[in-house]
């Protein structure tokens, strides 16, 4: 089976060494090495450790035979764009934990957000509404319907937001199960 274990841990800038540390219980940067190389088997059990090591979904560690997907090929730093030695597999941006991860389509352009634009939002849980102060969030309210807006203020089992575009009027969302911390914005250029 081919993975992705070297490609993801060189694009989080790791060594062998911080991934078998990161493992829980830890284990040795050679069976790391021997994982991602192939040349030991990368069971179900392994593969969640270290995609818990990774802080990917388990998933992201298995790619198919043809490479299909998108390739990291140029950085740019300071003094401009410059070529990978190898490319190296895209990996989309995941942070720790296991929050699940959602996506609103813009129709109409609102604010800093346009018409065609993406907004990828991690799902939260009402104990942690406090970290997501002044970021824009969806929250689900009654009838499947949602808001959108940054979260200007929570108080108790309340939030407050403002949604995006002038002149618009806040909205207080009473008990909301959940709130999608915005987290990426996808646009085509």
């Amino acid at each position: 089976m081919i993975n992705r274990i070297r490609d993801i841990r060189r694009q989080k800038g790791l060594t062998l060494a911080d991934v078998a540390a990161r493992c829980a219980p830890p284990t040795t940067a050679q069976t790391i090495g021997r994982l991602e190389t192939g040349m030991r088997s990368l069971s179900l059990g392994w593969m969640n450790r270290i995609a818990a090591a990774l802080e990917v979904d388990p998933q992201l560690l298995v790619k198919a035979e043809v490479d299909s997907e998108p390739q990291i090929i140029a950085r740019l730093g300071g003094s401009g764009a410059e070529a990978l030695a190898k490319p190296m597999s895209a990996v989309f941006p995941v942070g720790p934990g296991s929050a699940q991860l959602v996506v609103m389509t813009v129709e109409a352009s609102a604010g800093e957000y346009r018409a065609g634009d993406q907004v990828w939002l991690r799902q939260i849980d009402p104990e942690d509404f406090g970290r997501a102060l002044n970021r824009d969030v969806l929250a689900p309210r009654p009838g499947g319907r949602f808001a959108f807006g940054r979260m200007i203020d929570r108080d108790s089992d309340r939030v407050a937001l403002l949604p995006p575009g002038i002149g618009q009027r806040q909205v207080v969302i009473d008990h909301p199960a959940w709130i999608g911390v915005a987290e990426l914005l996808v646009r085509s250029l």
